[in-house]
């Protein structure tokens, strides 16, 4: 049985949701990296005998980043499933760890927001392509470390990764955006926890939930 049955949390005709390891690409990339869309592929092809299955991801993390992916089996409900995520109606949830605490434990950040290269950065209002980038949180001591409890209201490049650095406060293990405490290798303390979606078919709101390592 391939690897992936052991992150599978929900599956039915429809959905299937990934406890994505950090570490691994959600898609290919020209650098030919393993990636959870083939292995879902290859999970599909020995569960149903078929040769080439259909998968498709909803939404992507970034390859240092773990948690939870939503794929669909069909394609007639790809449409579906990316409006809700389009029209910002499915709810993501992260936790993060930092080794600095912001002078506001619980708040709202919003920035403008542009991808420079393989980077994001925070620029001011009206800077030609920048896109509002908008999160809530909660932070809460935990032994040395702090813990971060967010509410994702947008989806933009390394959005989380960039808006706790803005704040001296990057995540734990992320060079990328200043972070100088060593953590597990391609990996950070970042991880999607919890992702709550409308069924394409019942319309039952889902919830599904993944622990973090670092909880």
């Amino acid at each position: 049985m391939n690897t992936l049955a052991l992150h599978i949390i929900f599956e039915d005709d429809v959905l299937l949701v990934c406890d994505k390891p950090a570490g691994l690409m959600v898609e290919p990339d020209r650098n030919n990296h393993p990636n959870l869309l083939q292995q879902v592929k290859n999970y599909l092809k020995e569960t149903t005998g078929e040769k080439l299955p259909y998968a498709q991801h909803l939404h992507r993390l970034d390859r240092v980043t773990s948690g939870l992916v939503l794929f669909t089996k069909q394609k007639q409900y790809l449409k579906n499933l990316s409006e809700q995520f389009a029209q910002r109606e499915v709810s993501k949830q992260y936790v993060a760890l930092t080794d600095k605490a912001p002078q506001v434990l619980t708040g709202t950040l919003e920035h403008w927001h542009c991808k420079e290269k393989k980077k994001a950065v925070l620029v001011p209002e009206g800077t030609p392509y920048a896109e509002k980038a908008k999160l809530d949180y909660t932070v809460t001591a935990q032994g040395n470390y702090f813990l971060w409890h967010i509410n994702l209201h947008t989806g933009k490049y390394h959005q989380i990764r960039v808006q706790l650095a803005s704040l001296d406060c990057p995540i734990i293990g992320d060079e990328l955006y200043g972070s100088t405490q060593a953590y597990h290798p391609n990996a950070i303390a970042l991880h999607a926890a919890k992702l709550s979606i409308q069924h394409p078919i019942s319309h039952q709101t889902l919830l599904f939930e993944a622990k973090a390592d670092f909880c």
